[in-house]
């Protein structure tokens, strides 16, 4: 039986031997390359499920909001039945963008150049001067609609994929899931946005920033390290080091996907005692909920955990809890504790997503979230500290965002692009013992392995030869 033959470059290189399995190195090469852009947008974008928003932006019928999957704009839509669709925002007769606008509400949406209409569900309408039949009799108008795609609703959290027929999101999250549930799913009426998403263009290969969403901790130490010096996430005489270091927090579990998922979960006893000052280790799982409550939950909230997740799902959210990682290809997400002057808490819960503008720019966009049932005044805290530090001009995404761009001019050189991205770091410990979360888990200092395995699964994608 013949194997399936890797696509290949203009140059002849096959696109999977840019990721040399053994040695767990990537060509700089991938990072700039105008044809592998090309395939991406087909082979990844056009084919897995794509990250575009939430239901609350869009809570009535006929709202409707502009995004992209890929290299393609669509308009993400919610109909009279309280459906929500997600349509190409291309016009079926000569190819005009539906809508120029980022949001707004209608029940039809209207092109400007010859007039075509649509509901809200992509349907075709009709065309001015309806007796002259302007849209021809050679295609019916239930073959004249806008492009559709699969959609589905996770926690709130849309999603779509022009892979009708492909899997299920279910089986694109894979293990990853179950952790996801976590910080998804864990309340009785979920999350909603705090405002529109703020955006900005990064020029860098979308990537760069993707494959660091990917459960990267180790930058943090050098990046961020101003977190250490501002926050004293460690204080002399507990036994972690210096103030201002910031490595006890590099210690902990990871969980890798073979779909390129990532989850960076952090002692939560370690945060416990440093900003409750009692000790985790005598206190039960309702006692580590009270002392320190999930990230933008209060007290009074807790009890809903136990209505919603398992427990097992309990067990990590008061040990090990995901506060950081990603949503293969380009979706970070963060469930962070942010210590305040006077001792207290308040959470942070953002969503970036790096969206393809080209071969050298992304587009950054980052959503703010909070439980809907939150109060006002921690709703107000959150979003404020979020902004401040993880907003489009918030002290991390000043780090962050400074080197993507170093990265793909580097790719763009003669000897740069033929180095290679390194991750020999690799786990060899394994779960902890007890630990009940399925995936590929690892405890201990962060290594390289979720994002490897990001690497592996974009190999996968854009070496199959279908």
């Amino acid at each position: 039986m013949l194997s399936p033959i890797s696509p290949t470059l203009s140059d002849g290189t096959k696109v999977v031997d840019l990721v040399n399995v053994n040695t767990r190195e990537v060509q700089m090469r991938a990072l700039s390359d105008p044809e592998l852009y090309e395939m991406e947008m087909e082979r990844i974008f056009g084919k897995i499920w794509v990250f575009l928003g939430h239901e609350s932006e869009i809570p009535n019928s006929g709202d409707f909001v502009t995004r992209d999957m890929g290299s393609d704009s669509v308009l993400v839509t919610r109909d009279k039945s309280g459906e929500v669709h997600v349509l190409l925002n291309l016009c079926s007769h000569r190819g005009m963008r539906i809508s120029t606008l980022d949001a707004g509400n209608t029940q039809i949406h209207t092109c400007i150049y010859h007039g075509w209409a649509f509901c809200p569900n992509g349907a075709f309408l009709g065309a001015p001067v309806e007796k002259e039949m302007m849209h021809g009799k050679m295609t019916s108008k239930e073959q004249l609609g806008l492009k559709k795609a699969r959609v589905t609703l996770y926690g709130g959290l849309i999603f779509a994929t022009w892979n009708i027929e492909g899997p299920s999101f279910e089986e694109f999250l894979g293990d990853a899931k179950w952790y996801y549930d976590i910080l998804f799913k864990r309340t009785d009426k979920g999350l909603e946005v705090l405002g529109p998403p703020q955006r900005f263009t990064v020029r860098a290969n979308w990537k760069a920033a993707g494959e660091q969403s990917a459960a990267d901790g180790y930058h943090t130490l050098t990046l961020h390290r101003w977190l250490g010096e501002v926050g004293n996430y460690s204080k002399k005489g507990e036994g972690e080091g210096s103030g201002g270091d910031l490595s006890p927090e590099m210690y902990g579990v990871e969980v890798s996907s073979p779909h390129g998922h990532a989850l960076r979960c952090i002692d939560l006893g370690r945060k416990i005692r440093r900003m409750t000052g009692l000790d985790p280790d005598v206190l039960s799982v309702d006692e580590k909920l009270n002392a320190l409550p999930p990230a933008g939950m209060t007290k009074d909230m807790v009890e809903q955990l136990k209505r919603n997740l398992t427990p097992g799902q309990l067990q990590v959210q008061t040990s090990m809890p995901p506060q950081v990682g990603g949503i293969f290809p380009n979706v970070l997400f963060g469930f962070v504790y942010i210590p305040q002057a006077d001792g207290s808490v308040v959470g942070s819960m953002t969503m970036h997503a790096y969206v393809p503008k080209g071969p050298d720019k992304l587009e950054f966009v980052n959503w703010i979230f909070a439980e809907k049932d939150a109060p006002q005044e921690l709703r107000d805290k959150m979003l404020r500290q979020t902004i401040q530090l993880f907003g489009t001009s918030g002290m991390v995404e000043q780090d962050d965002s400074d080197t993507w761009p170093h990265m793909t001019l580097a790719a763009k050189g003669a000897q740069g692009k033929k180095m290679t991205l390194k991750y020999q770091a690799v786990y060899e410990t394994g779960a902890p013992n007890g630990w009940p979360g399925p995936g590929i888990v690892n405890e201990g200092f962060t290594k390289d392995d979720t994002q490897w395995h990001w690497w592996l699964y974009w190999r996968q994608l854009m070496g199959d030869a279908a």
